[in-house]
């Protein structure tokens, strides 16, 4: 079958440009096998990364029609189907998605990085931010001459889903919060980051969440999209375990801590008292600190204002029905997270 490969490149900041290359392609072939074709056949100057073409280095991480993922797993099967299915359920009978028409498929840089050329980009950041977090166990805790530090089966899995990670940026690439706020240290760190509070041979554990509760630099800075546990591509999850940090801060300090904090607790408390969040006491609670934080209180006013003018702003608050089950529901979650 005939595929169009729609590149998108470009030499550092230069405006980018799309050139296109039509290979006779079988359905099994991986994007990493026609890129390679390409630049073997049609353009050696096409520039990308690879090494190992087996799902393991993670080296080969693009955007595939406008999703971060490996080149070497993904095939032409596959991404023809998914083009076609995303065709027929907005009813859109294009000239490229016909069955009739030679398929396109879409190849551009990874996001939230610099191109350097083509589709390489400068990942520099990416290591950077990953280093803030320490990945690695503290030297404190593996000091024990007498013995071999060792772990039960059960203390052993709880690290298993994490380091999977082969750090190929494909969640660093799609996340929204990294996009607009360059102080978030991404969720490929984050991830990393949940490992060592997991690991029973870690002793700095308190001073690690201390470091992750940093306003929106950490996790608060997560806006949980989800969006990088659809793209990772060893299903690590970055964003449950964003969540796993989360509750473990959340375990350990009181609603006074900071306003992160603030928010979650009082926004559980809420939908406890009532099955849903009374918008009036949330503000108050959240922003106000309970009357606490006057500069807050006062930043609510134009908000406030807006409400009222809109019709918006709740006057009463009325408990929504089956407000007991959604309690039991909320305690229950709670036990199983213990």
């Amino acid at each position: 079958m005939k595929v169009s490969f729609n590149i998108v490149r470009q030499h550092q900041n230069t405006t980018p440009r799309v050139q296109t290359y039509t290979l006779e392609v079988e359905p099994g072939n991986t994007i990493l096998e026609c890129l390679n074709r390409i630049k073997w056949e049609q353009d050696g100057s096409l520039a990308f990364r690879k090494n190992c073409r087996n799902t393991i280095c993670g080296s080969c991480g693009m955007r595939i029609n406008g999703r971060s993922a490996l080149a070497c797993k993904e095939n032409i099967r596959n991404e023809v189907d998914r083009i076609q299915q995303i065709a027929n359920n907005s009813n859109n009978n294009s000239a490229n998605t016909t069955e009739k028409s030679i398929p396109e498929i879409t190849i551009a840089p990874m996001g939230n990085m610099p191109v350097i050329k083509d589709l390489v980009v400068d990942m520099k950041s990416f290591w950077q931010n990953l280093e803030t977090v320490e990945p690695y166990i503290s030297t404190k805790a593996r000091q024990i001459p007498e013995r071999e530090f060792l772990q039960t089966p059960t203390e052993r899995d709880k690290l298993n889903q994490t380091g999977n990670c082969i750090l190929c940026g494909a969640c660093y690439s799609e996340c929204n919060a990294r996009e607009v706020n360059p102080d978030f240290v991404g969720p490929h760190a984050l991830a990393k980051a949940y490992r060592m509070v997991a690991d029973s041979r870690d002793s700095q554990i308190e001073k690690r969440l201390e470091e992750y509760n940093l306003d929106t630099a950490g996790v608060w800075g997560c806006t949980r999209c989800y969006y990088c546990n659809s793209v990772c591509p060893m299903e690590v999850a970055p964003m449950d375990q964003i969540g796993k940090i989360k509750q473990e801060i959340l375990d350990r300090q009181d609603k006074q801590a900071s306003r992160s904090i603030r928010h979650r607790k009082v926004l559980i408390d809420l939908v406890k008292d009532g099955g849903w969040i009374d918008e009036r006491k949330f503000g108050i609670q959240v922003v106000g600190n309970y009357f606490r934080d006057i500069q807050g209180l006062f930043s609510l006013g134009p908000l406030g204002l807006r409400m009222l003018a809109k019709g918006k702003f709740p006057l009463t608050f009325e408990p929504s029905e089956g407000t007991e089950i959604v309690r039991s529901l909320i305690e229950s979650v709670k036990k199983i997270g213990q």
